[in-house]
């Protein structure tokens, strides 16, 4: 492990050690495990025919492979696809839509770019948002507007121009913006063991941009305990937490990111790490935010996450609710876990599955799946 990586976040991380607990197996876990996607068929600079059998391949897979999985709500597995704009395709776009619309997922807006300007950034967004919207029937909707909205996911993590060297970014400002343009939260986070790691981590907290100078989420506010600052974006990040239980040489521990990729599988002796970031909402503290990452499209990563890693994990996630009558998780996609932190802000008492559209709705329900029957929920 490279500790100049962690030297940002290690304050933090030692400050949060008292909340930072393995739950009590005898009180009420809800784990919201949302699985977002830089979902690049492009990857790797590939020609357009490998991308669109990486679409293919996911498309075809996915429900064979998880279709019969359900989560304490009845649900299956749910992905969140973050498209980058740069390579959109129309078709591709088509299929992925039809693969969510049986109730797999959803697709929200992904980024790359460079030496960017605030202006050519927000028209960017706002075409790329219109075309998911007005072409594809995509994206959730302001509920007094109508107005489509997107999660956003920065490429390379660079956020808010936050690589020391300025690159793959270059707007300060970024954080308005995309609010400006319809964002209703970001996803980015945690980025180690990239320099463009936050200080500020396992939160959902608001933050505001500042055009003077970069990093601007780099500190913030924790959702559910205070007002929510004016003109401010929510960012939802993921587990971030040392393994001192997985140790590198024996020594040095190693870090649990959130990341799912081949060699770092999903696998069912990572859920307590997750639980033990206690990414939570003061007012709501059996619901556990896992919100985890990817690099889904190129083969070798779609493999653990529509392969047999990906059976063995969802199967150990059934096993352990049969076993554990606590113990309850819900298939959420980044939509959904936006709405409810936001339930779990307004003080709301009720269940997950009745919270999923507690503010963002979809513009039309997805259809029906036709996939294979079931298995039983087998959460009480």
């Amino acid at each position: 492990m490279n500790l100049s990586a962690i030297s940002n976040w290690l304050p933090a991380y030692v400050a949060g050690s008292p909340r930072r607990r393995r739950p009590r197996a005898d009180r009420p876990i809800h784990l919201l495990l949302c699985i977002a996607d830089h979902y690049e068929p492009g990857n790797g600079g590939v020609s357009g025919e490998t991308a669109r059998r990486r679409v293919r391949n996911w498309v075809e897979q996915y429900p064979l492979a998880l279709g019969n999985f359900r989560d304490c709500d009845g649900r299956p597995p749910r992905h969140s696809f973050f498209y980058p704009m740069e390579q959109y395709v129309e078709s591709d776009v088509d299929a992925v839509a039809d693969l969510c619309r049986g109730g797999f997922g959803e697709i929200e807006i992904h980024l790359h770019h460079h030496n960017d300007t605030p202006d050519n950034l927000r028209e960017k967004l706002l075409q790329y948002k219109q075309i998911l919207a007005d072409r594809h029937g995509l994206l959730g909707r302001d509920p007094r507007s109508g107005a489509p909205m997107y999660g956003f996911i920065h490429g390379d993590w660079a956020l808010c121009n936050s690589l020391p060297d300025g690159s793959c970014c270059g707007v300060n400002d970024e954080l308005n913006i995309l609010r400006q343009t319809g964002c209703y939260a970001d996803f980015t986070l945690p980025a180690f063991p990239s320099a463009a790691q936050t200080r500020k981590i396992n939160s959902i907290y608001y933050a505001t941009g500042d055009s003077r100078a970069p990093r601007s989420h780099d500190r913030g506010i924790d959702v559910g305990t205070a007002a929510r600052p004016m003109e401010a974006l929510m960012l939802i990040q993921g587990p971030l937490v040392l393994r001192w239980h997985k140790r590198k040489w024996g020594i040095l521990p190693r870090v649990e990111n959130g990341c799912v990729q081949a060699n770092q599988p999903l696998h069912a002796d990572r859920i307590d790490d997750w639980l033990r970031a206690g990414v939570r909402i003061k007012s709501r503290p059996d619901w556990y935010f896992v919100k985890l990452h990817t690099h889904g499209a190129p083969e070798a990563n779609a493999a653990t996450l529509i392969g047999e890693p990906a059976v063995r994990f969802h199967q150990a996630l059934a096993d352990r609710a049969a076993a554990q009558p606590h113990f309850h998780y819900h298939y959420v996609t980044a939509r959904e876990m936006y709405n409810l932190a936001l339930a779990a802000e307004s003080r709301f008492g009720g269940p997950v599955e009745a919270a999923r559209d507690f503010h963002l709705k979809l513009a039309a329900a997805p259809a029906a799946s036709s996939r294979p029957a079931p298995r039983p929920a087998v959460c009480a």
